[in-house]
C-alpha cells in the first residue's frame, strides 16, 4: 500500500553561501524521498530558502543592497548548489514568494484568534550604531549560567535558553557596539501552556534521533517559555493585525509555517488536497541539524497546536550532530569553511554526497578531512564500487561481445540481494543512513571478493560455462546495487541503470541472459593525492 510522505529540510538562510555543515545535516532528506518514491510512495519533499528577518537585512545594509536583492541572490546560488548536488526537492520555495506570504498571513490570522496568543510588552534589544532592533542571535554576550561567550537565544557551551536582556554585557554581533533594550508591544504564543501536549510529542519520539530526544525533554523539564510572533522589523511579512502595521511576523513563526505552504503548492499541482499531506496516516520525516532541534521539536509543533487546523505533528527527527573542518570549528565570519559552491565545481556531486552520508555526524560529531575524503573517494568509491562495475562489463564486452552470458541465476545470491533490498530500506526509514550505506559496501566488497574467487580471466578459456555463471551473477549484483544505491549515490546509479533500462522500483531487478550492453564508461575518476596539500592551505587564516 502506497504511503503518503512528507520530508521537511531545514530552511538555510539566505545571509551567505551554504558550508558543508548544511550539507551534512541536510543530505539525508534527500535519501529519504528517493527511497520512498522508488517504494511507490506519494511524497512531498520540501525546503527553501529562508529571506527574511535581522540576518538578511544586516547583510545588505553592509552591501548597499536591498534585502530582496541580497536574499534572491543567495537563494538562486542555494538552487544551483542543490541541483548540482542532485537534491530531488518537490519544492524548493523561498520565504520572500508572495504565495508563502499569503499563507502564513491566513495561518496568523487564524493563530491569533485563539486564545493561546496575547499581547505583551517587553524590552527588545536594539543598536544604535546600526540603527536596528535586533533578533535575540545577533546578541552576543555573557551567559549567566555558565559564564561563557554566547548569543542571546540559546547557550552554545551549556545549552540553556536565554533571553537577550539577561546577558551579561551584551554587545551587538555585527558591529560590537553595546546593545540598549527599548520596550515594544509584542504578540506572543504561550507555549508554556501546551507543555502537556509537547510532553506527549516528545514521549512518542520513538522515531526521534537520541539528541533531539535529549534536547527536548531538557527544554522542558528547564521550563517553556513563551516566544514573541512579531518583531519591531521591516523587511519581513507583516502582521495581519490592526494596530502592528509597522511590525513583521518573527522569522521563526514564519518560516516552519514554510513547510505548510510548500507542501500546498505541491498538492495544487497535483490536483489533490493538501489535507491528505497533513492527515493522520502520512508521516512526517524533519531533517535537520542539532542546532534547529528545538525549533522542530517544540516552536513548530506549538504553532500547528496552538493554530487548531488539525495540523499532523512530527513524526520523525531526523537531527545531526555537528560538522567540523579539519579538527576545527567552521567559522563563516572568518572565512574558515568550505563553501558549497566551490566544492561543487571541483568534485564528483557523489563523491560529496558519500562521503558526508558515511561519514557524517549522523550520532556524533564528525570532522572533515580533506585527507579522509580523498581516501574514501579513492578506496571505496572507485577502488571497490567502481572497480567491481568497470571490471565486469568491460570483461563482458571484451571477451563476450557485450553480450550477457544465458545462464541460470544463483538462487542463494538472488536471496542475498533481496534480503538486501528489506533491510537497507528498514535502515533508511529509521534514520540509520551510515549503517544503511556501509551495509551496501561491504556486499560490494564481498562482491569483488566472489569476482576475485571465480577467477573469470581463468575460467575463461579453462572453463567457460563456470565463467559465464561468475560474469552473469555480477551483472545481477551491479544492476541491483545500482537500485539501491541510487538515493545514495544518484548520477552514477543513474548511469548503470541507464546501461541496463532499469527503473528506479525498490525491488530486486533480474539482467536476463543474452542483453546487450552499450559502451561502458568508468564511473569515478580518481582525485590525486595532491589535492590534500592545496585544499588544506586554502583554509590556513
Amino acid at each position: 500500500m502506497n504511503r503518503t510522505i512528507l520530508i521537511g529540510g531545514a530552511w538555510p538562510y539566505a545571509n551567505g553561501s551554504l558550508h558543508i555543515g548544511h550539507i551534512a545535516a541536510l543530505l539525508p532528506g534527500d535519501v529519504l524521498a528517493r527511497y520512498h518514491r522508488a517504494c511507490g510512495d506519494q511524497v512531498a519533499y520540501v525546503s527553501g530558502s529562508d529571506c527574511h528577518g535581522t540576518p538578511v537585512a544586516i547583510r545588505a545594509k553592509k552591501e548597499g543592497r536591498t534585502p530582496q536583492a541580497v536574499s534572491d541572490s543567495y537563494h538562486e546560488e542555494f538552487v544551483k548548489c542543490f541541483e548540482k548536488l542532485g537534491f530531488s526537492y518537490d519544492c524548493y520555495t523561498k520565504t520572500s514568494d508572495e504565495e508563502h506570504k499569503k499563507f502564513v498571513q491566513e495561518f496568523h490570522a487564524r493563530l491569533y484568534q485563539r486564545d493561546l496568543v496575547y499581547e505583551k510588552e517587553t524590552p527588545q534589544a536594539f543598536c544604535q550604531h546600526c540603527q536596528s532592533f535586533l533578533a535575540d542571535r545577533f546578541v552576543i554576550g555573557i551567559c549567566p549560567k555558565c559564564r561563557k561567550q554566547t548569543r542571546g537565544d540559546q547557550c552554545d557551551d551549556c545549552g540553556a535558553v536565554l533571553e537577550p536582556e539577561n546577558l551579561l554585557n551584551p554587545v551587538c554581533a555585527v558591529c560590537s557596539h553595546p546593545v540598549i533594550f527599548k520596550k515594544s508591544r509584542h504578540l506572543y504564543i504561550a507555549i508554556s501552556k501546551m507543555e502537556k501536549e509537547l510532553r506527549s510529542l516528545a514521549a512518542q519520539g520513538g522515531s526521534w534521533r537520541k539528541n533531539a530526544v535529549a534536547f527536548t525533554n531538557r527544554y522542558i523539564e528547564e521550563g517553556l517559555r513563551d516566544r514573541a510572533l512579531t518583531r519591531d522589523l521591516d523587511w519581513g511579512i507583516p502582521v495581519p493585525r490592526r494596530g502592528y502595521e509597522k511590525k513583521t511576523i518573527y522569522i521563526w513563526a514564519e518560516n516552519g509555517v514554510g513547510y505548510l505552504s510548500a507542501s500546498r503548492s505541491i498538492a495544487r499541482e497535483r490536483g489533490v488536497d493538501d489535507k491528505v499531506l497533513w492527515g493522520d496516516s502520512a508521516k512526517h520525516y524533519y531533517v535537520h541539524g542539532k542546532d534547529n532541534i528545538p525549533f522542530h521539536t517544540i516552536i513548530l509543533p506549538a504553532l500547528l497546536i496552538a493554530n487548531g487546523g488539525g495540523w499532523h505533528l512530527p513524526d520523525q527527527i531526523v537531527s545531526s550532530e555537528y560538522m567540523t573542518l579539519e579538527g576545527r570549528k567552521i567559522s563563516t565570519s572568518q572565512n574558515y569553511a568550505i563553501w558549497v559552491k566551490d566544492l561543487i565545481e571541483r568534485y564528483d556531486p557523489d563523491s560529496i554526497r558519500y562521503y558526508f552520508l558515511a561519514n557524517g555526524p549522523e550520532k556524533k560529531d564528525a570532522d572533515f578531512s580533506w585527507r579522509e575524503y580523498v581516501n574514501s573517494h579513492n578506496g571505496e568509491l572507485l577502488g571497490a564500487y567502481g572497480n567491481f562495475a568497470n571490471r565486469t562489463l568491460t570483461f563482458i564486452n571484451k571477451y563476450w561481445n557485450g553480450i550477457v552470458p544465458d545462464v541460470p541465476a544463483d538462487a542463494d545470491i538472488m536471496e542475498r540481494i533481496k534480503d538486501l533490498y528489506c533491510r537497507t530500506g528498514s535502515l533508511i526509514e529509521r534514520g540509520a543512513f551510515k549503517d544503511a550505506l556501509n551495509g551496501l559496501f561491504e556486499f560490494v566488497r564481498w562482491a569483488n571478493k566472489y569476482f576475485d574467487t571465480c577467477a573469470p580471466w581463468i575460467t575463461r578459456t579453462s572453463d567457460e560455462t563456470a565463467c559465464k555463471i561468475t560474469l552473469y551473477q555480477c551483472v545481477q549484483m551491479i544492476a541491483n546495487l545500482a537500485v539501491l544505491l541510487k538515493p545514495f549515490l544518484p548520477f552514477s546509479s543513474e548511469k548503470i541503470c541507464r546501461w541496463f533500462q532499469l527503473n528506479n522500483e525498490w525491488q530486486i531487478h533480474q539482467i536476463h541472459g543474452g542483453y546487450q550492453l552499450p559502451n561502458i564508461q568508468i564511473l569515478f575518476e580518481r582525485i590525486d593525492k595532491d589535492v590534500i596539500e592545496k585544499e588544506v592551505e586554502k583554509l590556513i587564516v
